[in-house]
């Protein structure tokens, strides 16, 4: 498997990238179950396909205006381990390869630890926010 490719997101007006390796598939918005007395970036669980599954709008999640979700609107899941989890997003893009050349790690100082972002991606003289999915869910 290339290690290099990333499914593009849209949160926005930013583009976004996670490593493939973990997506598991993109959905379409669906309706979204909600749990009581969970942060409020956690906005429930869907059934996909008989799997239980936590959804977090990234939106809330990275501090950004809400938005209400539309036939754009996307959850991309993510596998790790035997965790499942879903990510709105605002429209999901492609997939695209971004060599180890094209990123940049020291673009932040050393607080990057505490943030999502993992580097930042150039490609086609487009900027894309390599995004930490593990980090999403530890914090």
């Amino acid at each position: 498997m290339n290690d290099n490719q990333f499914v593009i997101f849209r949160l926005a007006d930013e583009y976004y990238g996670i490593k493939i390796e973990n997506v598991e598939t993109i959905e379409r918005i669906m309706e979204i179950t909600r749990v009581p007395k969970t942060q409020n970036y956690i906005k429930g669980v869907i059934n996909l396909r008989g799997e239980i599954v936590p959804i977090i709008d990234l939106r809330d999640r990275l501090g950004l205006p809400s938005k209400d979700y539309d036939s754009e609107t996307r959850i991309i899941v993510n596998k790790k381990q035997d965790l499942m989890i879903g990510y709105i997003v605002d429209s999901a893009s492609e997939v695209k390869d971004i060599p180890p050349s094209a990123i940049s790690y020291g673009t932040f100082e050393e607080n990057l630890s505490e943030t999502f972002v993992k580097g930042i991606g150039k490609v086609e003289n487009q900027m894309i926010i390599l995004l930490d999915v593990d980090k999403i869910i530890e914090h």
